[in-house]
């Protein structure tokens, strides 16, 4: 699909989810034949012709003014993830060259990171949110990521089909809703990926809610936040999370979990990480360690 049919469909998925009562406007008599506001009503907002808009919407204007586009974002009420959604999505609207997809590579430097932030789970995640790298905590605490082949090593199509983060996150829908709408950041910055569009695709064909979340053209890119497991083998677990920007490599981010100091949670961390199992990777390299215990725990509680 073209850029410019994507940047009009978002444009339309973010003025359907709109009410009279969001842009201060008052009910219309009669009933909406359509969810949301009309595109009368968005554009007398940003203070262009109904004419104008419906032509943005269509995909038939791609050049509008930013000073337009700022109003436009304005009239739907877009966050700061939606807002840089949009322009990402008229930057390639307006260019017909097709960017490769680069080979992602893990510098040494960022493998010795991993390992020295061994007391709590850490993942590097590439484009898609592929899982490049993961230290041994973070391989306990969520999904054996070194023995899956390594087109399936991604994170959002583990937190979505597993059935394992369904039982893991506590909030799991809201989860996993938000790894799509990050996803649907990341082919709005990268619209010829095609690793990126086979993603959707499975995503879509397997998911039910995917196929949901998606149609709504969620945008979704926070840089910290907080999760909520059921672990089997150490319980509830409440962690802090942060993405933290590698400027070297601007596709990669570093997401590090951690527990509040003293907390039951903290506590859990520590105990599933005395387990000494666990396989930390990076970029095709992997050490193993097996742990009996830890299996005869998990066993035990599901039991």
């Amino acid at each position: 699909m073209g850029q410019s049919a994507e940047f009009g469909k978002f444009l339309k998925a973010m003025r359907a989810r709109m009410s009279p009562d969001d842009a201060g406007l008052p009910e219309a008599s009669g009933a909406r034949r359509v969810p949301g506001l009309r595109r009368e009503e968005i554009a007398r907002l940003a203070d262009v012709s109904t004419d104008y808009y419906t032509r943005l919407e269509q995909g038939r204007h791609i050049h509008p003014s930013r000073a337009v586009l700022e109003a436009v974002s304005r009239a739907l009420r877009l966050d700061s993830s939606e807002h840089t959604h949009m322009m990402d999505l008229l930057e390639h609207c307006a260019s017909s060259a097709k960017a490769p997809t680069p080979t992602p590579r893990v510098r040494p430097a960022l493998r010795q990171l991993l390992d020295a932030v061994g007391d709590v789970p850490a993942l590097l995640l590439g484009r898609r949110s592929d899982v490049l790298g993961a230290n041994r905590m973070a391989v306990l605490l969520f999904a054996d990521f070194p023995s899956m082949p390594p087109a399936e090593r991604n994170l959002t199509r583990w937190l979505i089909l597993d059935p394992q983060a369904r039982e893991l996150f506590r909030d799991w829908k809201t989860v996993a809703a938000e790894a799509a709408g990050s996803l649907r950041a990341d082919t709005g910055r990268h619209p010829d990926d095609p690793q990126a569009n086979q993603l959707v695709g499975e995503l879509a064909v397997n998911s039910e809610h995917f196929r949901q979340w998606w149609a709504g053209h969620r945008v979704a890119a926070r840089s910290a936040g907080t999760v909520r497991l059921h672990h089997p083998a150490v319980g509830d677990v409440e962690l802090n999370f942060e993405n933290l920007a590698l400027p070297q490599d601007p596709d990669q981010v570093l997401r590090v979990y951690s527990a509040k100091a003293g907390s039951p949670s903290d506590d859990a961390l520590k105990l599933l990480g005395s387990f000494g199992a666990g396989t930390a990777f990076s970029a095709g390299t992997a050490t193993t360690a097996t742990s009996p215990e830890l299996s005869a725990r998990q066993a035990s509680n599901e039991g």
